[in-house]
């Protein structure tokens, strides 16, 4: 079962569930936000403990 992370989207403020893919390890990729459509940036990494961490940021801040 892959993990999920719930993030809020940075252009409309909706929190949303992703569901990510902890086996490719660091990496940073768009998804379009749920609720307003808008690019969101991604990026993940895992920490020590083998857990994703999740941060979201719009297009112009990327």
């Amino acid at each position: 079962m892959l993990p999920t992370a719930d993030i809020s989207c940075p252009y409309c403020g909706e929190t949303i569930t992703l569901v990510i893919d902890d086996s490719a390890g660091a990496q940073r990729y768009i998804e379009d936000c749920h609720v307003c459509c808008r690019p969101i940036v991604v990026d993940v990494s895992i920490d020590d403990d083998g857990d994703p961490v999740v941060h979201a940021s719009a297009e112009d801040d990327a």
